[in-house]
């Protein structure tokens, strides 16, 4: 098994860093006619796109970095900070009693997940897995539930000793415990970590057999907790996210495709969002993705939603609009594109101070709108790493709330 690192937006061809034509293939039947977003074709490569995180290739793991500062050799960084911001995000669910079992030397998100899995899947056995109820219908010896007449002479019209019968049996094969042990199965044809590997053969062994299960969104939107269940709900959610970004090698069969990515734009206005709430002062109200109607037809209507808006206790509109971007304005200055898109937002909303808040080092272009007056618009940025290279955790965004 093979590791190599990229940057969102960066290229890959054939025969570098030990990507090969197999895996490329693999790559292009994966990307198909309709495409994905994580990456588009280029001759003999692929480019990636603003998606960070994980795809593993066959035995090839490409781990996508994301990366502000072109410093080479920063890899490591980069992966920490991927990483902090995933759990600081609640994408990875490092707040879960287990989790702090978790070998966090692992360099890779998709150990993690893996980890993480087979920890929530360990206690949900200790514990005892749940049984439920089900509905069967078949021959018995012996005459239990409702005997169906119809099939009965049907099928035993010769087998006097025999019953068709629907009846009710109580044991684990339900919908719960087959997409655990559905993604129990994936893992242990795609998983290429040794420390891994007799974790999920243990649980194999521990686990019952149960009908196959089709994943699908709508399969797992439909999923129902109560009380009993309840504690499958971590375990499922990890279940969801691989299985449904699993892609078997049908072709050749040793090329399957699992790509665990995120959206760096969405994951930035996430993170900023979560930090602002957690330094924000108690009259304070930090609200993300607002929308409202600015151009209507009969039929159809646009919206405008900005990232952040920031309330005071007693003001009706925001004292503040902010516009998260994750990359680098070009010559230190705000774009007429997002200088535009904060103007609307400060007019739709009624309000008169904005920033653009990009990541990097600790400065800012301040300006103000020729036609609305009192308006400032501000570019900040704002340090992603502390001095050790690592994402701080106790970061705050430093903004005066008056």
């Amino acid at each position: 098994m093979s590791s190599i690192q990229v940057y969102e937006h960066e290229r890959l061809k054939v025969r570098e860093k030990g990507f090969q034509n197999s895996h490329l293939e693999a790559l292009q039947r994966f990307h198909g006619d309709r495409g994905v977003p994580y990456f588009s074709l280029i001759h003999n490569g692929v480019k990636f796109s603003q998606f960070v995180g994980v795809l593993q290739v066959g035995d090839l793991t490409i781990q996508v970095l994301p990366k502000i500062d072109k410093v080479e050799g920063n890899e490591d960084n980069w992966n920490r900070v991927l990483i902090d911001m995933l759990r600081q995000c609640g994408l990875l669910t490092a707040d879960a009693p287990s989790s702090s079992s978790l070998q966090l030397k692992s360099n890779s998100i998709l150990e993690l997940y893996f980890e993480l899995f087979i920890l929530e899947c360990e206690k949900l056995v200790h514990q005892g897995l749940v049984k439920r109820y089900r509905s069967n219908e078949g021959n018995l010896y012996s005459l239990k539930g409702s005997l169906q007449f119809n099939k009965h002479i049907q099928q035993n019209l010769v087998h006097a000793e025999r019953f068709y019968t629907r009846h009710s049996i109580y044991d684990h094969n339900h919908l719960f415990n087959g997409i655990l042990r559905t993604t129990l199965d994936v893992l242990a044809r795609i998983n290429t970590s040794s420390s891994l590997s007799s974790q999920i053969q243990r649980l194999l062994l521990r686990f019952p057999e149960t009908e196959k299960i089709r994943p699908t969104s709508k399969l797992f939107n439909q999923l129902q907790f109560n009380r009993k269940t309840e504690s499958y709900r971590k375990a499922l959610d990890i279940s969801e996210l691989i299985l449904l970004n699993y892609h078997p090698d049908i072709q050749s069969g040793n090329k399957d495709v699992l790509a665990l990515m995120f959206d760096m734009n969405q994951l930035w206005e996430r993170w900023v969002l979560r930090q602002l709430r957690k330094h924000s002062p108690p009259d304070i109200r930090v609200k993300g993705q607002q929308n409202k109607v600015f151009w209507k037809t009969p039929n159809s209507s646009k919206r405008l939603k900005p990232d952040i808006a920031i309330y005071k206790k007693g003001i009706e509109h925001p004292i503040l609009i902010i516009d998260t971007k994750w990359k680098t304005p070009k010559s230190g200055r705000p774009s007429d594109e997002d200088l535009r898109q904060i103007y609307a937002y400060l007019k739709m909303w009624k309000c008169t101070k904005g920033i653009l808040l990009y990541p990097g080092q600790d400065e800012f272009v301040s300006g103000e709108y020729a036609d609305v007056e009192g308006s400032v618009c501000e570019q900040k940025k704002v340090s992603v790493l502390d001095g050790n290279g690592r994402l701080d955790g106790d970061w705050g965004i430093e903004i005066q709330f008056t």
